[in-house]
């Protein structure tokens, strides 16, 4: 897959204005791709199998991680401020050599993890331990001082610490077809929303939401983490939306040190010299690093960064993988889709809340289930077809998470998403 575009750090210079800013985000939010390439990353909660109510430290983390052999399908191991790891692999030819490749590497890192006593649990939330940051790295330090400083701290703390997903990552298309690409994405991601909820419990208690993950980034920041609205040229609304999102830190090192800004500051104000942060203008670089501050449900990144999904145990997260791609990049499915999921455009909330209970999303999300199952690479039919059963009879990943939590408590249901296998 196409890579995102990058300035040069020899090329870093200060914005001439907001129009400055303005062209460097639509120069960088699309680059014309043909469909085909998937890249795949999965995020999913490190436990302690002897002690699985206490986050495992930092220094411990830190050590397993390090001592991982090299992946056999070149995944980036990188880790979260909760202590979730992320495994990321690299684009692939098509979607099934995206999960065949990311299973093996999760392979390889759950065997390493299980040698000292640790788990992973693919699930949109935490079900058991409270929101808690481990990591001290400085940028989610002043994240977590900005997100308090707006008023959302309990939010802010939820995403980034107790928090998983599923990313696709997909090419943006012919430039002649991007507009309605991106209005495709977008229209599928409340279907999608119902068909991955993984996470009913948060810190140990029902949410009352079938996503408790998309409640969480719901109830932040909205010119941060809201959808772009998908009614004329993505590139261009891109560029009006990482302009008006108030800035969140100002690297002050280059090592990673960040300053948080308590309080709302458009990046138009600080490109036009209106608001001066670090007592100066911003250059490219801080630009590009702002754009990393943004978390809408799609987020263009040069390709079509898919971030709505909640991470799920085997064999839902190849399926959801499958499902996702197929969806958008077979013209056949993407058309069925498209007219499948128009009562349900913009309803990302009650997707949340509901999940399939909600009639409307239950038959858009059977549609577009039987409109790829025939579709899909054969290697994951197995995967796709017992979803598209799941889907059928109404139900999402989460509805196991909360039939073990009710009967066993939160934390037999962290430790049953540890002991899942391939299918």
């Amino acid at each position: 897959m196409t890579a995102p575009v990058f300035v040069d750090e020899q090329a870093v210079h200060q914005l001439d204005g907001v129009e400055d800013a303005r062209a460097h985000v639509q120069a960088t939010a699309l680059t014309p791709a043909e469909p085909g390439p998937v890249g795949l990353e999965l995020e999913a909660h490190l436990v302690d199998l002897r002690s699985p109510a206490a986050r495992v430290p930092w220094a411990r983390i830190t050590a397993v991680v390090d001592a991982l052999p090299p992946l056999p399908g070149r995944s980036r191991v990188t880790l979260e401020p909760g202590g979730q790891v992320e495994l990321s692999g690299p684009p692939a030819p098509g979607v099934a050599d995206a999960v065949a490749r990311l299973r093996a590497d999760t392979a390889v890192v759950r065997s390493a993890l299980a040698a000292e006593g640790l788990g992973l649990a693919a699930l949109g939330t935490d079900p058991l331990r409270p929101t808690g940051r481990v990591s001290p790295g400085p940028r989610y330090l002043a994240m977590e001082q900005h997100f308090a400083a707006i008023g959302c701290p309990g939010a802010g703390a939820a995403m980034m610490t107790s928090t998983a997903s599923l990313q696709v990552n997909l090419e943006a298309g012919p430039a002649s077809a991007h507009r309605d690409r991106v209005a495709l994405v977008h229209a599928l991601g409340p279907v999608l929303v119902a068909v991955s909820a993984s996470s009913p419990l948060l810190a140990g208690r029902e949410t009352g939401w079938a996503s408790t993950r998309q409640q969480v980034w719901g109830d932040l920041d909205q010119a941060r983490c809201g959808p772009l609205l998908g009614r004329r040229d993505p590139a261009e609304e891109w560029a009006d939306y990482a302009l008006a999102a108030p800035v969140m830190l100002v690297r002050w090192t280059d090592d990673g040190g960040a300053e948080p800004v308590a309080g709302r500051v458009p990046f138009a104000d600080w490109a036009a010299g209106r608001t001066l942060l670090g007592g100066r203008r911003p250059t490219t670089g801080d630009l590009d690093y702002h754009l990393t501050t943004l978390f809408p449900p799609v987020r263009p990144r040069g390709f079509l960064e898919i971030r709505y999904l909640d991470a799920a145990p085997e064999p839902w997260w190849p399926a959801l993988a499958a499902v996702t791609a197929t969806l958008l990049d077979d013209p056949v499915a993407a058309d069925l889709a498209a007219e499948a999921c128009l009562p349900v455009v913009g309803r990302w909330t009650d997707a949340a809340r509901h999940g399939l209970a909600d009639t409307q999303l239950h038959a858009a999300a059977r549609a577009c289930l039987e409109a790829v199952a025939d579709l899909v690479p054969p290697a994951l039919r197995p995967e796709v077809h017992a979803l598209a059963e799941l889907v059928a009879a109404g139900r999402s990943p989460g509805d196991a998470v909360l039939t073990t939590a009710r009967t066993s408590g939160p934390k037999a249901a962290l430790l049953a998403a540890t002991k899942e296998e391939p299918a």
